[in-house]
């Protein structure tokens, strides 16, 4: 099977195909436009319009948001990829009342992934949601169990998974051409500067704080946290790991064809600066899987050196050679003398891979990911990352976060789904704490 031929499968398989007792069939809707609502436009839901607005027959009906800027940035520039103007809503759950609405996309802070997925699957709404997929492991579990239940297309927004030469690899990987593969290794570099300490201050009169906050206990405001610095705050974010991490150690997974770890450790801290952040700025996280496999992911926040010529990539190990990726949608495979054996035929990266974006990997990588959805709500094809396999690897890297909170090597059990055994302490992180009447349910 040649190349084009292997993602045309893979794209276009048969839509009989049954994803978690869901009858993908039963999904479609050939005959009208998909209408479609995005939620959080101050980042990443910018990306979310922009890809939209290049597959056929997609209405972006609605843009929601919870500052009022923010929403206004994603209605103007959804208007002017599609000509028509959405509308603009504060509290994206007064539209799960539509009808006609098929799905919504989620931009928003992590702490309301898993929420926001709840109650647009009980509302019979589609979800693609952003990665990290839920700000605990115990989210994650809930965000499976709404999709079964609700009989709902659930797609988490780790993109490589659609990336044609990433595809390839992966084939190539498992076809044995570096023969058995044993051992992944990623990374992030950026150079994100100290965020100082946070002052109580006034909220601005353009954002409704308490419903930014949603599910998480409340806490004041303070003018280091919004826009974006609420990434390193444990009690709305899940630190870089989660931020980034998760798309290298989704990879890596995916190839070394390894779910639930048995052993997982972690060191780092917060070293680059002296501030409010409270996650790590420097990590280096392991895996090991009872497949004789193991993984290890490295993240500086604050030193962009690149590794491979990439502030972000991975090497896969094998008895045979390595696959090298710089962080796009590329690849190259080296036998036991270095020497280079294969290399992807194209570099469809819009960006240069030694630059971090924070708003994604542009709008050609983001379309494919985005049309797989689409189609799997019109034509019933598979999703390319359910959330039963998106969950995974996000659970990998929270029993990082886990290990790396509580100093501890965290041993799993796999035939648990990843439980952590004999630690209380690192179990009490397997959820959170909710704000009184935001718990989340099934």
């Amino acid at each position: 099977m040649n190349r084009r031929e292997f993602i045309r499968n893979s794209l276009l398989s048969s839509a009989a195909v049954s994803l978690s007792g869901i009858s993908l069939a039963s999904t479609r809707h050939p005959y009208r436009k998909i209408k479609v609502a995005v939620i959080g436009t101050n980042g990443r839901g910018i990306a979310h319009i922009e890809a939209l607005s290049h597959i056929p027959d997609v209405d972006i009906a609605y843009i929601c948001d919870v500052e009022q800027h923010a929403l206004a940035k994603g209605v103007n520039a959804a208007e002017k990829l599609t000509n028509k103007r959405p509308k603009a809503v504060k509290d994206f759950r007064t539209v799960l009342d539509d009808k006609e609405l098929d799905a919504i996309t989620i931009a928003t802070p992590d702490h309301w992934h898993a929420l926001a997925t709840l109650l647009a699957c009980q509302a019979g709404k589609h979800v693609y949601v952003e990665k990290p997929c839920g700000h605990n492991p115990a989210e994650g579990e809930l965000m499976i169990a709404a999709a079964q239940k609700y009989h709902r297309l659930v797609q988490m927004g780790n993109q490589r998974r659609s990336w044609p030469n990433i595809i390839e690899a992966v084939q190539l990987i498992h076809e044995g051409i570096i023969g058995k593969v044993y051992f992944g290794e990623g990374w992030y570099a950026n150079d994100r500067k100290p965020i100082g300490f946070g002052k109580i201050v006034s909220v601005p009169s353009t954002l409704d704080w308490d419903l930014w906050q949603g599910p998480a206990p409340r806490e004041d405001y303070r003018d280091n946290v919004v826009p974006y610095n609420w990434h390193w705050f444990w009690n709305w974010g899940t630190g870089e790991i989660c931020n980034n991490g998760t798309h290298e150690i989704d990879c890596m997974r995916w190839m070394l064809q390894v779910d639930y770890p048995i052993k997982v450790s972690s060191a780092g801290g917060r070293y680059a600066y002296h501030d409010d952040w409270q996650c790590t700025d420097t990590q280096t996280a392991s895996f090991e899987f009872p497949e004789g496999k193991a993984i290890t992911w490295i993240g500086r926040s604050c030193n962009p050196y690149p590794i491979e010529h990439g502030g972000r990539g991975f090497r896969i190990y094998g008895e045979k050679g390595t696959l090298v990726n710089n962080g796009g949608d590329h690849y190259r495979i080296y036998d036991l003398d270095n020497h280079l054996i294969r290399e992807s035929p194209s570099k469809p990266t819009p960006q240069n891979p030694d630059v971090i974006n924070p708003i994604g990997p542009g709008v050609q990588l983001d379309l494919v990911h985005f049309q797989n959805f689409i189609s799997a709500i019109r034509d019933g094809i598979p999703l390319h990352s359910p959330i039963e396999e998106g969950h995974i690897s996000v659970l990998l890297c929270h029993l990082g976060n886990i290990a790396q909170r509580t100093q501890s090597t965290l041993i799993c059990d796999p035939s648990q789904k990843g439980k952590i055994v004999n630690n209380e302490q690192a179990m009490a992180l397997w959820t959170r704490n909710y704000q009184p009447g935001w718990e989340l349910k099934v």
